[in-house]
Parts: C-alpha cells; structure tokens; sequence
C-alpha cells in the first residue's frame, strides 16, 4: 500500500467522525465520533512517518510514538467524557445532549 491508500483511509475515517459528531443525538455516539476522528490523526502520524522518512532514516519511529500519545490521549478522553455522561444521567436522566439545559445542580 502506499502513501495515498493510507491518506484515503483517514480522510474516510475523519469524515465518517465528523458525520457522526454534527448528526448524532446521543452523547455516546458523539464520542464514538470524536474517536474515529482521533483515530484517523493517528493513522496519518503513522503513515507519514513510515513513507516519508525512509529515505532519510529508516529507524524513525517518531510518527508511530506520537500516535502512542494519541491513544493514551484519548483514553483519558473517553473515560472523563464518560465521567461526565455518568454525571449528567443521574442528574437529568437522559444522555441526549440537546435535553440538558441547565448547568445548575
């Protein structure tokens, strides 16, 4: 596969993110959608890193440990954004973002 099969990948990754982030109404479906759009970052740190920097320094792995960074990133990402969802569902007993309108406990 070469450098622009990848890029294809992760264009169809980030716009399936996006679709799902804009038409969604469930809070869990939103951040299924910011997850693929991580997803599709760290896809294109790995590719780059592989194509691009062959011919200078076969050994960089620069791309595939920011990518490293990217998961661990979005770990911490979803388990607060659960956090929060856990939090708003005790309170107004929905997950449905556009439901909850007060921030006042």
């Amino acid at each position: 596969m070469t450098l622009q099969h990848y890029l294809v990948i992760s264009a169809i990754l980030f716009s399936l993110g996006i679709f799902a982030v804009l038409t969604r109404k469930n809070a869990i479906s939103i951040l299924m959608g910011i997850e693929l759009i991580l997803n599709s970052c760290n896809l294109n740190f790995v590719a780059f890193s592989r194509f691009v920097s062959i011919p200078v320094n076969p050994e960089n792995i620069d791309g595939q440990i920011i990518a490293i960074f990217g998961i661990v990133l979005a770990a911490a990402e979803a388990a607060v954004f659960l956090a929060i969802i856990l939090a708003i569902y005790r309170e107004f007993g929905s997950i449905r973002p556009d439901e909850v309108d007060t921030l006042k406990g």
